[in-house]
């Protein structure tokens, strides 16, 4: 086993697939090490992790209620008092990046950090980037999840970077979707479409419901959206003042969505940037026919290009209608759109890429 101290750290565990991989990585690794923590300013998401994990978090005070920064800050204060009490540290950053890399360089402490979307999303701004390029060459080690990732992160920053895929537990999600429900919104003669994300400005649902309000009268179809978040009363209005309340229906986020997956027809994604979007990955692992935008970075790497699936313009409603228009009457290559997406799953292999994060945290 492992001497090395290694701490991962992610202020806040939501639902979502950074969470999922965060959980993944931290129990495969609590295998590797003897002494592993986990610091998170969540306890309700304790009983997800191994019981060799050493679950740090503040219990005195419900957070639910405060700011993503505030939680932040109480998990860099955890975050410090542990590399003070403890030796040969290692830590290996999924969120607050910034602040961790300057934290942990303040404590002469080794960080490695696993950046999660694109730095289109948050690169734009001139001081921003200045600050981003200077704490990323300070830091051991950056892991991205897709390879035009480790592209963006070179020509923006001028940083190498290290490329490993989110691990995918295929068995896990055919098993979880294998659960009954009973769900009696889709209908047998209509394209049945799904979206899951988070109901937030990255994930353009206002693209996706402008297209298929431009189809209401030329195809039959229903579209479920499953998630939460500060969008939901504008989603909501939208549906409502275009008709589409028979149509459109939003399920708030469930921990297994993958029963409803099986039952749609098709997996539509419309987000404005992602890193590598777990959501393709399972929708694909259970037969579905994934359309997305394309976006940077993640979806046209795992759709190689459209050959596994269809790409629309972002934020483009109207080639996105175009696409669905055109999907309807293309069965045949529909399926072997499916065939082909399928057997490109290999390079998520859950086993291989959980390898990754264990040799490169013990070379650091």
């Amino acid at each position: 086993m492992n001497k090395k101290n290694l701490i991962l750290f992610m202020p806040t565990i939501e639902i979502g697939g950074v969470e999922k991989n965060f959980i993944i990585i931290s129990n495969f690794l609590a295998s590797k090490f003897d002494r592993l923590s986990v610091i998170t300013t969540s306890n309700n998401k304790k009983n997800k992790f191994s019981k060799k994990i050493n679950f740090i978090s503040q219990s005195k005070i419900n957070l639910s209620n405060y700011s993503r920064r505030f939680k932040f800050l109480v998990g860099l204060l955890i975050l410090a008092k542990e590399i003070i009490k403890n030796n040969n540290n290692v830590v290996l950053c999924f969120q607050a990046n910034i602040y961790c890399i300057y934290l942990c360089k303040l404590f002469r402490t080794k960080v490695i950090v696993r950046s999660n979307s694109s730095p289109e999303g948050w690169s734009k701004n001139f001081l921003k980037k200045l600050i981003y390029k200077h704490a990323f060459s300070i830091a051991d080690k950056i892991i991205v999840n897709s390879l035009e990732f480790k592209n963006q992160i070179k020509k923006k920053f001028n940083v190498k970077s290290l490329c490993i895929y989110n691990p995918l537990n295929k068995n896990e999600i055919i098993n979880l979707s294998k659960k009954k429900i009973n769900i009696s919104f889709f209908k047998k003669n209509c394209l049945n479409f799904i979206n899951v994300a988070r109901l937030e400005d990255q994930k353009d649902h206002m693209t996706l419901l402008n297209a298929f309000s431009r189809l209401k009268n030329i195809i039959n179809f229903r579209l479920l959206i499953i998630g939460d978040g500060k969008n939901k009363k504008n989603i909501k209005k939208f549906i409502k003042e275009n008709k589409l309340i028979n149509e459109v229906k939003i399920l708030k986020n469930i921990d297994n969505p993958f029963p409803y997956i099986r039952k749609s027809n098709i997996f539509i994604l419309s987000s404005l940037y992602e890193g590598l979007p777990n959501v393709l990955l399972e929708a694909i692992t259970l037969n579905k026919y994934v359309i997305s935008s394309d976006c940077p970075t993640g979806p046209k790497e795992i759709l190689n290009y459209g050959k596994g699936g269809t790409l629309f313009k972002t934020g483009d409603s109207v080639d996105l209608s175009k696409k669905i228009k055109k999907i309807k009457f293309d069965k045949k290559n529909i399926f072997n759109k499916i065939k082909y997406s399928s057997k490109q799953l290999y390079r998520f292999d859950k086993k291989k890429n959980l390898n990754k994060y264990f040799n490169l945290v013990n070379k650091v």
